[in-house]
This record gives C-alpha cells, structure tokens and sequence, in this order.
C-alpha cells in the first residue's frame, strides 16, 4: 500500500480534457469515465499504466472521442490494472457496440491483451501503447511506441508478432517516448523525447483511426 501510494498525478492539461466540450461529453462510470463523441457503434476500452493516475490519459482519448469512438478510460485499483482488469466485462454489459476494441499503455496494455486472449467473443482489436502482449491473441493488433522509449522490453516488443493470429501492425512515433501517451510528466528511467506530448498523441490516435478503418 505504501509502494502503490506513490504514483504520477495527471497535470493541468488532463484535467482541462476531462470536461465536456461540443463534440464530447465526459460522464463518471461506476468503472471510470465515458467519452462519449459522435460514434454510436464504436467503442474502445483503455487501461491506465501502472501507477498512472487515470486521468492523465483524457487528452489522447478526448481528442480519439471526437474523431470517431466511444473511449471508455478505466479508474484501476491502486492504479495497478492487474488488479481491475475484469471491469472490462462490466462496461460490455453496459453498451451495445457493434465493433470494440481494448488496449492501454505499459502494464495497462500488456493486461488489456490478457484479457482479450483465449475469449471466446474476441474483440474487433487490441490496441497497445508501449506495451506487448503476453499470451496469443486471436485477433488485430495494433502495437505502437515511441522511439525514445528507454522503458519498455525491447525483445518482448520484437517477439510480439509471434503471439498474434490476426493481422499486426507496427508503429514507431519518431521523437516519442514512453510517457507521453498519457500528461503526467517526466517518468524515471524514460527517454528525453524529441516532440512534444501533444504531437506524440496525434500521431497515436490517427494510427488508431487507421487500423480501425482498415478492419471495417
């Protein structure tokens, strides 16, 4: 508890993209918050990294929101995934989503992959952000991180392929590291990035929009 007390706090920039503007609204969820844009058959779900305060992730997902769907951003447990990851199924039995997908950054994603392997309603794709898959997935993948990432295993991003049966894609933000998927500043042991948190989390979302267009 001591150890997990300790965690990165979103800055001013994500709690700006935690309000509601014209395109987006931003409501609480008894799993954490629903951005709610212009998409009603779309739906992506994410997993915070570990010991990130969720909201430091609204910017990139608020901006995802606006462009086409649904973006559940799930509040974990000591901020630690490992320990939330069947809230998934509670936001599946809310919605109605014609196509889904999950994902998260770090640990949040290599426990979104987790979660999705083996299951026999697989979703429409796993989303990874700085973050591998750990056990074989029956469906897309998207993989993608920064080029100054100093964090995440190298070899286990190298082995990813291997793991999955859909198709996978690749994708290196040149100039990005590992924590600027999310605004919560500097994270130890990171590189020093060569653009900034809002270019790194453009790219992030077209690269998403992509894929999705691309599977329907």
């Amino acid at each position: 508890l001591l150890w997990t007390s300790y965690y990165y706090h979103a800055d001013s920039t994500a709690a700006a993209a935690m309000q509601p503007d014209g395109e987006v609204s931003v409501m609480k969820t008894s799993t954490g918050w629903l951005f709610d844009g212009p998409s009603d058959d779309t739906g992506f779900i994410f997993f915070p990294g570990a010991k990130v305060e969720a909201e430091a992730y609204a910017p990139m997902l608020h901006e995802l929101a606006g462009k086409g769907t649904d973006v559940y951003l799930v509040r974990m447990p000591l901020n630690l995934a490992f320990f939330g990851m069947k809230r998934a199924d509670a936001i599946l039995k809310q919605s109605s989503f014609s196509r889904y997908y999950i994902g998260g950054h770090s640990l949040g994603g290599a426990m979104a992959a987790s979660w999705a392997a083996g299951r026999e309603n697989v979703p429409d794709g796993v989303i990874l952000f700085a973050a591998y898959p750990v056990r074989e997935l029956d469906t897309d993948v998207l993989l993608m991180y920064g080029s100054e990432d100093r964090i995440v295993n190298g070899k286990k991003i190298e082995a990813a392929e291997n793991l999955v049966r859909g198709r996978f894609r690749e994708a290196v933000i040149e100039g990005g590291n590992h924590a600027q998927f999310g605004n919560y500043g500097v994270q130890k042991g990171d590189g020093t990035a060569g653009i900034s948190a809002e270019e790194q989390q453009r790219q992030a979302v077209e690269l998403i929009l992509a894929m999705m267009n691309d599977s329907e």
